[in-house]
């Protein structure tokens, strides 16, 4: 039995986020990607970007072992074995990347992850760099479509923790640890790619 998955989502939103990271990634260097999940979205981006050294991460057994298997299916030498990595750990096991990618993690986790995610970043981002994030958001109070307002009230009933996170309440701790937005950009199911870029 496979330990491989494949969320229909990571495999519909795939092809549109490669365009949008390919606007905002750098030439060159190591992608840390945050809560990378099953791995698809890891194994499909490391094909797009070639030029990238892609280093997935994941706090969870199963979601390692997941992304481990599609390491070992794509054979490219520019996707690393899954790192566990907690982003409310003080320590990352990673002390520099040239960006950090984070889907589908911020409406899935308290908001401290989300204060943690930049913090983190923070240290380990040269100036100029990009942090970018994806998933549903609201936008000045907008829920964008009634799917996401049922989508966050079903997220709350598992764990009040959880639910739909405000852009300029995110805009706001990004600027407390040093990122300014520098593109929303509208993707489809109601969803945003955010990207911020470390100030110079």
């Amino acid at each position: 039995m496979t330990s491989k998955l494949t969320p229909p989502a990571a495999v519909r939103n795939a092809p549109f986020l490669v365009d949008v990271l390919r606007r905002a990634l750098p030439a060159s260097g190591v992608v840390l990607e945050i809560a990378s999940g099953s791995g698809y979205h890891a194994a499909a981006f490391a094909k797009a970007f070639p030029h990238l050294t892609w280093q997935p991460t994941d706090p969870d057994v199963q979601a390692r072992a997941s992304i481990s298997a599609y390491v070992d299916e794509t054979g490219l030498a520019n996707i690393k074995a899954p790192l566990r990595l907690d982003v409310t750990q003080t320590s990352w096991p990673l002390e520099n990347a040239d960006a950090v990618v984070c889907i589908n993690m911020i409406h899935i986790s308290p908001w401290a992850a989300t204060l943690a995610l930049f913090a983190g970043a923070a240290n380990i981002l040269s100036d100029g760099a990009p942090l970018i994030t994806y998933g549903p958001y609201i936008v000045r109070g907008d829920f964008i479509a009634e799917s996401n307002v049922d989508f966050d009230r079903s997220l709350r009933a598992k764990n009040p923790d959880w639910g739909l996170r405000e852009v300029d309440e995110i805009t706001h701790v990004a600027r407390r640890a040093g990122f300014a937005l520098e593109n929303m950009v509208p993707m489809p199911a109601n969803n945003f790619t955010l990207v911020f870029r470390k100030d110079c």
